[in-house]
C-alpha cells in the first residue's frame, strides 16, 4: 500500500512534468510514447518487482495474436488469452500464495491491462472488418481503423498515467492525447452550430487537479479515522447477531459498506488527477464555457451516496469498467445479457468465491429493481411531495440493498458470506424472486435507439431516476454519452 501511494504520487509529479517540458507542442508522439511507456514500467517495477513483467508478456503476446490471427477472429483471440492470462494469475496469487492478501496484488493492474487489450481488439475488429452500417453509434465512434504500432501499443497500455490504477480510456481518446489533438475540441452549442468562443488550445487542468487532490485527501483521512472503526466482518459477529435489533443490524449494514468506500474513492480519483495533471482527461465545454476533465473519471461520489435505484448506483460506481462490460460484452451478447455480463464482471474482479456470491445476487437485484420501476414507478411520480417520499424510501431500499449485495465481496470467503446472508434470513433473494414473480419483466431493447437518447452531462441532475434508462446492465448511460460525443468529434477531426 505504501508502495502503490508513494508510486502515485511520483507519477502525480510526472505528470505535471510530461504536460510542462513533453507537451505535444515542443515533442512529437513517439518522444511522448516512449517516456510515457517506460516511465510506466519503471513504476510497475518499483512498485511489484519482477511480477511487472506479466504487463509485459500479457501484452507482448496479445499483440502477436493480433498480429498473425487476422482482424476477424483476432478479437475472439486476445480476450480469450488476456482474460485467461488474468485468471490464472489471480489464481496462483490468492490460493498459492497469499489468500486473503492484497500485499504485492499485481493482478490490479493486470486487470486494466486485459481491459485495455480486449477493448482495442474489438475496437479493430469493428474498424478494420465490420461494415459501417453492421456497427452501433458506439461501437463506429470507437472503432480504429489502422493497427497500432507495437510502441503505441505498449504505451497505451503501461503508460505511467494509468498502469497502477487505470482507468481505462479508449485508444482513440489516448491517441489523440498524445498526438496533441484533444484540444482541438470545439463547444457545440444548444442549437447545433460551432462556436469557438470558448475555444482554447490548452486549458489548465490545475483546478481540477486540486479539487481532485481535496477529495483525496479527505477521502483518505475518513478511511483511516473511520473505516477502521466500522469493519464490515462486525456484520457476522455472534455477539453482534444475537443482541442487536434488525434496525440496528440493517443501520449497521449500511455504515459498515459505506465506511468501506472512502478507499476506492481515494484510489480512482488519484488515477483520475494523474491523467488530467498530465492533460490527459479534457472533455471539451459546457455550455457556459466551463472545462470539463471527466472523459475518464471512475465514480461520481455525490450521485453513488445518494442513489435511488440499484442502477443508478452502478452506473456512478467503477464507471468505465462498466462501460468496458457494456461494450465487449453486453451489445454483443446474443442471449441473457445481463447475466453473461454480469459473470463476466465476477471473472474479471478475481476468483474469490464471495464476488461470485455478490455478482449472482447482483443479477437477482438488477432484475427486480427493474420490474419494480417498470410496474410502480408511475404511480409516484405525479405529485411533487409523493415523489418526494418516493424517492426517500428508495434511497434507503437502494443503500440497504447495495450493502447486502456487497458483504460478500468484502468477506472473500464462502463460509462468512453464507453466514451473514443466513442470519438476515436470504432476505433480499426470496424479496427479489417474490418480486420477479409478482410483477412481469419488461424486455428491453440493445438497439441503437437506446444509444441515441442519452442526455448531454450539463442536463444531469442528482434526482437519479430521470437519469435511468430501460436498458438492462448497469453501464453508464451518461457517461457513454459523453463518451460518444467525444470520440465522434475526435473521428470528425481526424477526418
Amino acid at each position: 500500500q505504501v508502495n502503490f501511494v508513494v508510486c502515485q504520487l511520483f507519477a502525480l509529479l510526472a505528470a505535471v512534468w510530461f504536460r510542462t517540458y513533453l507537451h505535444s507542442s515542443k515533442t512529437s508522439p513517439f518522444i511522448r510514447h516512449v517516456v510515457a511507456t517506460l516511465l510506466g514500467l519503471y513504476l510497475a517495477l518499483f512498485c511489484f518487482g519482477w511480477y511487472a513483467l506479466h504487463f509485459v508478456i500479457q501484452s507482448g503476446i496479445s499483440y502477436y495474436i493480433m498480429i498473425i490471427i487476422g482482424v476477424e477472429n483476432m478479437h475472439k483471440y486476445c480476450f480469450v488469452f488476456a482474460l485467461g492470462y488474468l485468471t490464472v494469475c489471480q489464481i496462483t496469487r490468492v490460493y498459492i500464495f497469499d489468500y486473503g492478501q492484497y500485499s504485492a496484488d499485481f493482478s490490479g493492474p493486470m486487470m486494466i491491462i486485459t481491459q485495455k487489450i480486449t477493448s482495442l481488439a474489438f475496437e479493430i475488429h469493428d474498424g478494420m472488418f465490420r461494415k459501417n452500417e453492421d456497427l452501433t453509434p458506439s461501437q463506429r465512434c470507437l472503432a480504429v481503423r489502422r493497427m497500432p504500432s507495437l510502441l503505441e501499443y505498449l504505451s497505451y497500455n503501461c503508460n505511467f498515467m494509468g498502469i497502477l490504477a487505470g482507468p481505462l480510456c479508449s485508444y482513440k481518446d489516448y491517441i489523440t492525447f498524445i498526438e496533441g489533438r484533444s484540444y482541438q475540441l470545439q463547444q457545440s452549442e444548444a442549437n447545433g452550430k460551432e462556436d469557438s468562443k470558448y475555444e482554447q488550445t490548452d486549458p489548465s487542468p490545475n483546478i481540477a487537479v486540486a479539487q481532485k487532490l481535496l477529495i483525496c485527501g479527505l477521502s483518505l483521512l475518513f478511511h483511516m479515522t473511520i473505516t477502521k472503526t466500522l469493519p464490515v466482518e462486525y456484520n457476522i459477529d455472534d455477539n453482534f447477531r444475537a443482541t442487536a435489533s434488525w434496525p440496528v443490524r440493517f443501520f449497521y449494514l449500511y455504515v459498515s459498506l459505506m465506511a468501506a468506500r472512502p478507499k476506492y474513492y481515494f484510489a480512482w480519483t488519484l488515477a483520475d488527477a494523474i491523467n488530467n495533471a498530465a492533460g490527459f482527461g479534457f472533455r471539451g465545454y459546457d455550455k457556459n464555457g466551463v472545462t470539463r476533465w471527466d472523459l475518464i473519471s471512475n465514480l461520481r461520489i455525490q450521485q453513488i451516496e445518494f442513489s435511488t435505484s440499484f442502477k443508478m448506483f452502478l452506473d456512478n460506481w467503477n464507471i468505465q469498467t462498466a462501460l468496458w462490460l457494456k461494450r465487449v460484452c453486453y451489445e454483443r451478447a446474443t442471449f441473457s445479457p445481463t447475466i453473461q455480463t454480469f459473470i463476466l464482471s465476477a471473472i474479471w474482479h478475481g476468483v474469490y468465491p464471495g464476488y461470485y456470491l455478490t455478482f449472482l445476487t447482483g443479477v437477482l437485484m438488477t432484475l427486480a429493481a427493474r420490474a419494480i420501476r417498470n410496474n410502480i414507478r408511475h404511480y409516484f411520480v405525479e405529485s411533487p411531495a409523493v415523489k418526494l417520499c418516493y424517492d426517500i424510501v428508495t434511497w434507503m431500499a437502494t443503500q440497504i440493498a447495495i450493502s447486502y449485495t456487497v458483504v460478500p465481496f468484502v468477506l472473500l470467503s464462502v463460509k462468512p458470506s453464507f453466514t451473514f446472508y443466513s442470519s438476515c434470513y436470504f432476505c433480499l433473494h426470496i424479496a427479489s424472486i417474490l418480486v420477479l414473480l409478482v410483477f412481469p419483466l419488461k424486455r428491453t431493447q440493445k438497439g441503437s435507439k437506446k444509444h441515441e437518447t442519452v442526455q448531454p452531462v450539463w442536463s444531469k441532475t442528482l434526482e437519479g431516476e430521470n437519469l435511468l434508462q430501460k436498458n438492462s446492465y448497469s453501464t453508464t448511460n451518461n457517461s457513454f454519452g459523453q463518451k460518444q460525443e467525444i470520440t465522434c468529434r475526435y473521428q470528425t477531426l481526424k477526418q
